[in-house]
Protein backbone atom coordinates (compact mmCIF):
# COMPACT_ATOMS: atom_id res chain seq x y z
CA UNK A 1 0.00 0.00 0.00
CA UNK A 2 1.07 4.02 -0.32
CA UNK A 3 0.10 7.16 1.23
CA UNK A 4 -1.61 9.91 -0.71
CA UNK A 5 -3.00 12.82 -0.02
CA UNK A 6 -6.37 13.68 -1.89
CA UNK A 7 -7.40 17.61 -2.22
CA UNK A 8 -11.39 18.87 -3.04
CA UNK A 9 -11.64 22.22 -3.68
CA UNK A 10 -14.96 24.14 -3.10
CA UNK A 11 -16.19 27.90 -3.66
CA UNK A 12 -18.96 30.32 -1.59
CA UNK A 13 -19.66 33.64 -1.74
CA UNK A 14 -20.11 35.88 1.48
CA UNK A 15 -19.76 38.94 3.90
CA UNK A 16 -18.25 39.47 7.00
CA UNK A 17 -16.72 42.45 8.57
CA UNK A 18 -13.49 41.76 11.05
CA UNK A 19 -15.03 43.19 14.38
CA UNK A 20 -11.60 42.99 16.03
CA UNK A 21 -9.59 44.59 13.62
CA UNK A 22 -7.62 47.61 14.68
CA UNK A 23 -9.43 50.97 14.54
CA UNK A 24 -9.51 52.32 10.98
CA UNK A 25 -9.10 48.77 9.35
CA UNK A 26 -10.85 48.58 6.50
CA UNK A 27 -11.69 44.95 6.72
CA UNK A 28 -14.01 46.37 10.22
CA UNK A 29 -16.16 47.53 7.37
CA UNK A 30 -18.47 45.06 5.93
CA UNK A 31 -17.45 43.52 2.71
CA UNK A 32 -17.48 40.41 0.42
CA UNK A 33 -15.16 38.15 -0.46
CA UNK A 34 -15.24 35.02 -3.50
CA UNK A 35 -14.25 32.54 -0.98
CA UNK A 36 -12.23 28.92 -1.81
CA UNK A 37 -11.39 25.96 0.85
CA UNK A 38 -9.78 22.97 0.40
CA UNK A 39 -10.49 19.69 2.18
CA UNK A 40 -7.21 17.29 1.87
CA UNK A 41 -7.73 14.12 3.18
CA UNK A 42 -4.34 11.45 3.96
CA UNK A 43 -4.60 7.81 3.49
CA UNK A 44 -3.24 4.15 2.38
CA UNK A 45 -4.48 3.53 -0.94
CA UNK A 46 -6.64 0.62 -0.94
CA UNK A 47 -4.83 -2.24 -3.57
CA UNK A 48 -7.70 -4.18 -4.67
CA UNK A 49 -9.82 -0.49 -5.71
CA UNK A 50 -6.79 1.29 -6.15
CA UNK A 51 -8.16 4.26 -4.22
CA UNK A 52 -7.78 5.71 -0.84
CA UNK A 53 -11.56 7.60 -1.11
CA UNK A 54 -14.11 8.43 -3.63
CA UNK A 55 -14.17 12.57 -4.15
CA UNK A 56 -17.78 12.44 -4.40
CA UNK A 57 -17.59 11.05 -0.50
CA UNK A 58 -15.88 14.39 0.10
CA UNK A 59 -18.24 16.54 -1.79
CA UNK A 60 -21.05 15.00 -0.21
CA UNK A 61 -19.56 15.61 3.33
CA UNK A 62 -18.61 19.26 2.38
CA UNK A 63 -22.12 20.07 0.62
CA UNK A 64 -23.96 20.95 3.93
CA UNK A 65 -20.84 23.57 4.83
CA UNK A 66 -21.03 25.08 1.91
CA UNK A 67 -24.78 25.56 1.85
CA UNK A 68 -24.81 27.20 5.48
CA UNK A 69 -21.84 29.30 4.13
CA UNK A 70 -22.92 30.61 0.51
CA UNK A 71 -24.39 33.92 0.79
CA UNK A 72 -24.38 34.46 3.75
CA UNK A 73 -23.73 37.15 6.72
CA UNK A 74 -20.36 35.20 8.68
CA UNK A 75 -20.57 37.14 11.55
CA UNK A 76 -24.55 36.07 12.22
CA UNK A 77 -23.34 31.99 12.43
CA UNK A 78 -22.56 30.88 15.65
CA UNK A 79 -18.63 30.40 16.02
CA UNK A 80 -18.19 32.94 13.08
CA UNK A 81 -18.59 35.91 14.69
CA UNK A 82 -15.25 37.29 14.02
CA UNK A 83 -14.83 35.31 10.69
CA UNK A 84 -10.85 35.35 9.72
CA UNK A 85 -9.46 33.01 7.58
CA UNK A 86 -8.14 31.34 10.37
CA UNK A 87 -11.44 30.99 12.44
CA UNK A 88 -13.24 29.74 9.47
CA UNK A 89 -10.69 27.01 8.19
CA UNK A 90 -11.06 26.23 11.98
CA UNK A 91 -14.70 25.92 11.50
CA UNK A 92 -14.71 24.11 8.33
CA UNK A 93 -12.29 21.51 10.07
CA UNK A 94 -14.86 20.91 13.35
CA UNK A 95 -17.44 20.66 10.94
CA UNK A 96 -16.17 18.04 8.73
CA UNK A 97 -13.59 16.48 11.61
CA UNK A 98 -15.80 13.26 12.63
CA UNK A 99 -17.40 12.75 9.23
CA UNK A 100 -14.81 12.18 6.93
CA UNK A 101 -11.68 9.94 7.54
CA UNK A 102 -8.23 10.88 6.94
CA UNK A 103 -8.39 14.89 7.26
CA UNK A 104 -5.52 16.16 7.08
CA UNK A 105 -5.97 20.16 6.14
CA UNK A 106 -8.35 22.43 5.61
CA UNK A 107 -6.99 25.60 3.27
CA UNK A 108 -9.50 28.88 3.14
CA UNK A 109 -8.59 31.20 0.28
CA UNK A 110 -10.04 35.01 0.77
CA UNK A 111 -8.48 36.00 -2.76
CA UNK A 112 -5.92 34.87 -5.09
CA UNK A 113 -2.99 35.86 -2.99
CA UNK A 114 -4.67 35.26 0.99
CA UNK A 115 -4.79 31.81 1.92
CA UNK A 116 -4.97 30.14 5.37
CA UNK A 117 -4.04 26.40 6.20
CA UNK A 118 -5.42 24.30 9.41
CA UNK A 119 -4.19 21.10 10.30
CA UNK A 120 -6.43 20.35 13.31
CA UNK A 121 -5.11 20.62 16.93
CA UNK A 122 -1.99 19.43 15.85
CA UNK A 123 0.59 20.06 13.21
CA UNK A 124 0.78 17.05 10.85
CA UNK A 125 2.32 18.92 8.01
Amino acid sequence: MHTVKLVKKFHFEAAHRLVNAPEGHKCRNLHGHSFKFEIEVKGEVEPKRGWFMDYKDISRIAKPVVEELDHSYLNDIPGLENGTSENLAKWIWEKIDKKIKGLHRISVYETASSECHYYGKKEQV
